[in-house]
């Protein structure tokens, strides 16, 4: 007979489950933050959202497998990449179609990227203004190869490009309104008679075409696999697997600019701003220099959060030669406005700001895909990929949730047994304010596997509304002293106040009786400051001067 493990948690959470569980729900606590998590099992056609007790609150049936990200819209609807039909491009990753999908699974906008000469692979972004950021291959022959003095020519080469799409939701298509192509920032240092000639070590700001990295002979040269958008510095950071970097650019620039080398904020054009994780490709460096490996979903740390402004990456093959991954987050080294610090050697730092790696390093290992975000409670929520493993960990690397997608290529696991073939590319947690949506629509129905026996009870979103926390702060701007007032909510709260860089400069438990609070800001230096407060039912946030 199967043990019962039985775990009273706070903010009213009981959870009874399977000391055995193989898929679904494996443990939680109440340092798990609270929310949904949507994640698109890649053999499947159906994407799921459950909620922290591993039940299904919601799922979309797709007109195709995932190619590769998903993201959920505050009204229900889901924005997703999917495979186009009759692709002429064929990798990991490979998609070709954006579709947006409404809450019954009805498809109501599509865009397709996908010709003979490009196609849509790995991730979109949905930018502030509605507009939608798309990685796409670019393919180039061996004639535009020789130019650009390329040695090692594979016919066809498949470079990379980003292109910003309007989406007409009335009409349907839309229009390109923005693209960068990364053809326009070459440099090779085999003859002053062809284009591009140069220094490699000495324009780190550019692309040396001849560097190979992980390719092995591929036509997919680059492989970009993550692109995420920063608002205030109107930038775009890419994970670019196959060199193990991630590269910024500026995206305030023209379309006629980003193929040049200047022009926009920085003014560079669409030269690379910033580079780091493998100075090897610029030739500034050894092994012994590189710090990324092949690695997986670089993307800005929010502003309000702990280590706001810093860049999280999944880092997949941290410890080659043994098989072990790690969630890194790196602080760059960029000024208010943007601009990013180098003297030359290679892009700093020289070390990650934070990372999680399991003890033993083996025990969390992921060849290829996976992801991480960083929650609202400071916790970090990590997709393992392959195996389909997710799991939330704290500051100190404990876990305090974690989950297996019941999911595979041959349907939904029964409790007990092994899954086989149930990857995901990468997960999103979101607040159980998120969605825009009536409250009966979420209501969890069960676990997604079958045989599963355990009880878990969670706050409900009428506690949400009936339990609202504001609060409010002055003077702002401040200069010694601050005043913290709880205008109401009635539980235990976290307080958190971050600096423009993400450092957190204060933290204090508060209990529900607190309605007053003052801080001493006279050692703070002048700056945006992020204040935030977290209960079990959510987080709220403010900014403020000094």
């Amino acid at each position: 007979m199967l043990k019962n493990l039985l775990l009273i948690i706070g903010f009213g959470w009981v959870i009874q489950m399977n000391a055995q569980n193989t898929v679904g729900l494996i443990s939680s606590s109440d340092e798990s933050d609270p929310g949904y998590t949507l994640f698109a099992p890649i053999p499947s056609n159906e994407i799921f959202l459950i909620d922290n007790c591993g039940e299904q609150v919601h799922s979309w049936q797709a007109s195709g497998s995932p190619a590769l990200a998903c993201y959920l819209l505050p009204d229900g609807s889901l924005l997703r990449p999917t495979g186009a039909p009759d692709a002429f491009f064929h990798a990991g990753g490979v998609g070709g179609r954006i579709e947006k999908v409404d809450w019954d699974g009805n498809i109501i906008w599509s865009y397709d990227v996908s010709d003979s000469l490009q196609c849509q692979h790995h991730d979109i972004e949905l930018l502030p203004n509605g507009n939608i950021l798309v990685i796409a291959w670019d393919l180039y022959d061996t004639a535009a190869q020789v130019a650009k003095g390329r040695t090692t020519i594979i016919e066809p080469l498949w470079s990379e490009k980003i292109i910003e799409i309007e989406p007409d939701y009335v009409n349907g298509g839309g229009t390109v309104v923005w693209e960068w192509k990364a053809w326009d920032h070459l440099i090779q240092d085999v003859s002053d008679t062809l284009e591009g000639f140069g220094v490699v070590s000495e324009h780190p700001e550019l692309i040396d075409i001849n560097y190979i990295g992980i390719n092995n002979g591929s036509p997919d040269w680059l492989h970009f696999n993550s692109l995420d958008y920063h608002e205030g510095y109107d930038q775009i950071v890419i994970s670019v697997h196959h060199s193990s970097e991630i590269w910024i650019i500026d995206h305030s620039t023209t379309t006629a600019e980003a193929a040049s080398h200047s022009g926009g904020n920085s003014g560079k054009g669409g030269d690379l701003l910033y580079r780091w994780g493998n100075p090897i490709a610029y030739q500034q460096g050894t092994t012994d220099d590189q710090q990324l490996h092949k690695q997986h979903d670089a993307q800005w740390i929010q502003d309000s959060l702990v280590h706001g402004g810093m860049i999280l990456i999944f880092d997949n093959q941290e410890f080659l030669p043994i098989e072990g991954s790690a969630v890194d987050v790196v602080e760059t080294p960029v000024d208010a406005e943007g601009n990013y610090a180098y003297s030359g050697g290679a892009y700093l730092p020289e070390a990650t700001h934070w990372t999680y790696q399991a003890d033993p390093v083996t025990d969390f290992y992921s060849q290829r895909i996976s992801g991480a975000q960083r929650l609202s409670n400071g916790n970090t929520l990590i997709c393992q990929g392959r195996g389909g493993r997710f799991f939330e960990v704290d500051l100190d690397g404990n876990i305090v949730w974690e989950y297996i997608n019941p999911v595979s290529a041959n349907g939904i696991i029964e409790q007990g047994f092994q899954p086989i073939q149930n990857n995901v590319f990468r997960v999103t947690r979101y607040p159980l304010d998120y969605l825009n949506v009536p409250a009966e629509d979420l209501e969890p129905i069960g676990p997604i596997e079958t045989g599963s026996d355990y009880d878990c009870t969670l706050v409900s979103n009428e506690e949400i509304v009936s339990n609202p926390l504001t609060f409010e702060v002055s003077p702002n701007p401040f200069m010694d002293m601050i005043y913290i007032e709880i205008v109401s909510g009635d539980l235990d709260m976290d307080l958190v106040v971050v600096d423009m860089y993400g450092k957190v400069v204060y933290q204090e438990k508060i209990d529900r009786q607190t309605h007053t609070l003052t801080l001493d800001s006279s050692t703070w230096a002048a700056g945006v400051y992020g204040v935030s407060i977290r209960t079990a039912v959510g987080t709220q946030s403010t900014l403020i001067v000094k």
